[in-house]
């Protein structure tokens, strides 16, 4: 990703399993970094709470410091926030090209959270909270079998077969 707005922007939805929306929309002041975390205010204007990595953190500084708009985290200019249009998706889009993905839209960024979360054995009520899923059901789509999953699956088996026979 050439675009280092972009590049900011969809490392923050990726790391934070955030709604194009919610990183679109991000204002400053919801950058808490003494708490190392982002306030998210997502569907139905329903606030979250997600972790906030440091390098992340410094990315984010680093990214507001080269526009300082005073109301987005992410802008081309301090008047210009990145808008709802072609930006975002044609960067998103030229990048997919590049690395030869066939179809995928930004919306895998949130889905590949949730899986990772899952894969690194975040119990799935907490994914749900960092995701904001009002119901269980919506977070239990990324229980699927990874390919990670599945092996320390087959070493649970192993060892629960071993202690049986």
């Amino acid at each position: 990703m050439r675009h280092p707005v972009c590049r900011a922007f969809f490392s923050t939805q990726y790391i934070c399993g955030l709604r194009i929306g919610e990183a679109r929309d991000l204002p400053p002041e919801n950058v808490h970094a003494a708490q190392h975390r982002l306030r998210i205010i997502g569907k139905g204007d329903k606030e979250r709470f997600v972790p906030l990595p440091d390098a992340l953190l410094a990315l984010l500084r680093a990214t507001w410091c080269e526009h300082r708009n005073p109301t987005r985290v992410f802008a081309t200019r301090p008047s210009a926030p990145i808008g709802r249009g072609g930006t975002l998706y044609d960067a998103f889009d030229a990048a997919r090209k590049e690395a030869g993905v066939p179809h995928a839209t930004t919306h895998v960024f949130r889905h590949s959270y949730a899986t990772r979360l899952l894969e690194r054995g975040v119990q799935l009520p907490i994914v749900q909270i960092l995701m904001g899923h009002a119901n269980l059901r919506s977070t239990m789509i990324y229980t699927h079998l990874t390919e990670p999953v599945r092996e320390c699956l087959r070493k649970k088996i192993d060892t629960f077969a071993a202690d049986l026979l």
